[in-house]
């Protein structure tokens, strides 16, 4: 029985590990893009290269979900440890953005399986009175990962290759695979199932339509022309078959008959938004610094170090709480948090002391980091064991979708902000600035910024300035309705009682 346990560790290493890699890959990516583009080519495409993991990653939580609750959670963990890696070595070799735009869906097909299975697999063999704590330190990774991210891929990027934010996932992956295959052995009797393909198509292809709508919408295409209205109308069409598909499907991979228990509904809308709200922050601080302040990319990454300590506490203390007080009332705690944050940082400026924007990060990382832990637990209270995959990978979904639609709609946002700002601060020397001021990653590189007189350089910082700012002004929109919607959850909390009633763990050797 002590080796049992002691081997337990490695069970939780290997999925915290799966965690870390599947929720890190997009923001250390997003920090290498500009070296990636330069390299390959393709600016015009680089849109390809983030919403390929995003999309198909949204595809698989689902799908890997309902195939754990059916088959098991160990292979398809397996499984989508080995696809997230054969699509990281694919990306490393990738030649130009059309390949590395192939081999991140490729790569985002895996990561579809790590993080949903692996919350499940703790709500499998932990107790009640232990998963608050288990499920705070899976939280705290989610959370790491999400801050970590860009500081990593711009240090590996500048001291090493791009290619390395790939390959650094081989080492981690294959310990994880090892420590999964060889001590998680499952016990459980899994019945089998229909697979809703055709919702999962339809709910892939609506999704895919709203981003490339937003995303190419006044850029390379106007938003009446054709092409536009065309993605939308595709949209709105897949959303409405998706929809009755959901109606009818034996076991639908969204089943709304879930979203009949308020506790569950109400915690993925607040995931969804709390998602979509976040992402800002972990995007456009750095920005801020880089772009403001000045400096190189890995030394802007290093400001996001107290949002991160912010979350991993958040993380922790709300797995805690479990125990001791409703989810309701953990989540009105952070949501007040997280609101005073974000509002907090739609006030920066560039005369701003950065202790005061230190400050500032702490107060969101802390607020949102109770979200990686509770909102998990939340959603899979009161399901039994063959439903913990479906209610677990649909928070999940929700979660990435949120930071999906965050990342298109508030960079759509910062976009013009910062474009029609510039214009009009620099009047008819608008078309001779050493930039393109279209894209503020540009002013970013220190090349290009020194290149910048004085004068125009403070034109264009209070620009980003602004820009940034207004763009957190904005996400309090999301943010405030994440808080409305933590006041419809029900009273529920983790009950020291259900570990009767908990199914026989799965065996470890």
């Amino acid at each position: 029985m002590i080796a049992n346990q002691r081997n337990i560790g490695y069970v939780i290493a290997g999925l915290l590990l799966g965690i870390l890699m599947a929720a890190m890959d997009n923001t250390i990516v997003a920090a290498a893009m500009g070296t990636i583009v330069s390299e390959l080519g393709g600016v015009d495409k680089i849109v390809w290269v983030t919403s390929a993991y995003m999309v198909t990653t949204m595809a698989g939580t689902p799908v890997f979900g309902k195939l754990s609750d059916m088959y098991g959670r160990k292979r398809f963990f397996i499984f989508g440890m080995l696809v997230f890696l054969l699509g990281s070595v694919l990306c490393g070799t990738a030649q130009s953005i059309e390949q590395l735009s192939i081999y991140r869906a490729i790569q985002g097909i895996g990561g579809g399986a790590l993080m949903p299975i692996a919350f499940t697999v703790v709500f499998d063999i932990f107790p009640a009175e232990k998963r608050g704590k288990i499920t705070g330190l899976f939280g705290a990774v989610f959370g790491i990962s999400s801050i970590f991210g860009p500081l990593l891929g711009a240090y590996i990027t500048e001291y090493i290759t791009w290619h390395w934010i790939f390959y650094i996932n081989l080492p981690l992956g294959l310990v994880s695979l090892a420590f999964i295959y060889i001590f998680y052995h499952e016990s459980l009797a899994h019945s089998k199932q229909k697979i809703d393909w055709w919702g999962a198509s339809t709910l892939v292809a609506a999704v895919v339509s709203l981003m490339f709508a937003l995303e190419l919408g006044g850029q390379q295409y106007a938003w009446s022309s054709p092409v536009i209205i065309g993605l939308f109308a595709a949209f709105i069409l897949f959303l409405a078959v998706f929809l009755y598909v959901e109606t009818k499907a034996a076991e639908p991979i969204i089943s709304f008959k879930m979203f009949k228990n308020r506790l569950f509904a109400a915690s993925n809308a607040v995931a969804l938004f709390y998602g979509s709200t976040f992402i800002v922050a972990t995007i456009y601080i750095p920005i801020f610094v880089q772009g403001v302040f000045g400096g190189s990319a890995s030394q802007s990454g290093l400001i996001l170090m107290p949002m991160m300590i912010g979350s991993v506490v958040g993380s922790q203390t709300g797995g805690f709480l479990t125990i001791k007080t409703s989810y309701r009332n953990i989540m009105i705690f952070s949501g007040f948090c997280f609101v005073t944050g974000i509002f907090l940082l739609s006030t920066l400026s560039p005369e701003m002391a950065r202790s005061m924007l230190t400050f500032f990060m702490i107060i969101t990382g802390f607020g949102v980091g109770f979200s990686f832990s509770v909102l998990s637990m939340a959603a899979i209270h009161g399901f039994d064991m063959r439903q913990r995959g479906s209610a677990t990978s649909t928070n999940a979904f929700m979660r990435s979708l949120g930071m999906t639609l965050g990342i298109t709609i508030f960079g759509i946002i910062q976009r013009n902000k910062f474009a029609n700002g510039l214009e009009e601060a620099l009047g008819g020397a608008a078309g001779s600035a050493p930039i393109n001021i279209q894209d503020p990653r540009e002013m970013l590189s220190p090349e290009k910024r020194s290149l910048i007189p004085a004068e125009l350089l403070d034109k264009m910082t209070d620009t980003l300035s602004s820009s940034i700012a207004q763009t957190f002004l904005w996400a309090l929109v999301p943010a405030v309705l994440a808080l409305i919607f933590v006041f419809t959850m029900t009273g529920e909390r983790l009950q020291m009682s259900e570990k009767k009633a908990v199914q026989p763990a799965p065996k470890m050797r």
